[in-house]
């Protein structure tokens, strides 16, 4: 629906994750300069993520001032992905040392889930494609799966929480 089942969106500049410099701020804002470096995630306050310029109300907290250590191509990668990792496993009510298992651990959101789950101090495997299973190791992971080897539904591991990024399961695994 977002995109125009029937007709053309309103939508009409898609995206969502931003990164830049502040070209200028409105006279009531007080946390951001213009010149700031910032990233944030826009789709709460309406699309446009992808024009040259974007004007985002101060009272919608979408922005941060980014860290130093990424690029803006870096960090506009990751905003939109990091936080669904991070809703995704609050709603699973992730807790401490819970086993954990994150189907696309090797893609955007997966990506984020896992360092987020190590966080928990969770033992957690991740699920991936042989290529990525390196990838998948270095962001913290206890286990790799590779499914194109191995069905997990199959292996006898039982996991307290499953995040699905992929979807490709039913949800009686």
């Amino acid at each position: 629906m977002m995109v125009g089942l029937r007709k053309p969106t309103k939508i009409k500049i898609l995206g969502c994750d931003i990164a830049g410099r502040f070209e200028a701020v409105g006279c009531n804002v007080k946390q951001f300069q213009a010149s700031d470096e910032v990233f944030g995630d826009i789709s709460h306050c309406g699309w446009g993520g992808l024009a040259e310029y974007v004007c985002v109300p101060a009272d919608k907290n979408a922005l941060a001032l980014k860290p130093s250590s990424p690029t803006f191509e870096q960090a506009a990668a990751m905003p939109h992905a990091c936080v669904l990792a991070l809703q995704g496993l609050r709603q699973g009510n992730i807790e401490q040392a819970q086993k954990v298992l994150i189907n696309g651990s090797s893609g955007g959101v997966g990506s984020f889930a896992v360092p987020i789950a190590k966080s928990h101090d969770a033992e957690v495997t991740g699920l991936c494609r042989t290529g990525k299973m390196d990838f998948v190791h270095s962001l913290g992971s206890d286990h790799v799966i590779d499914y194109t080897r191995e069905d997990f539904t199959r292996n006898g591991q039982q996991y307290d929480l499953i995040l699905d990024v992929q979807g490709h399961h039913s949800v009686s695994y």
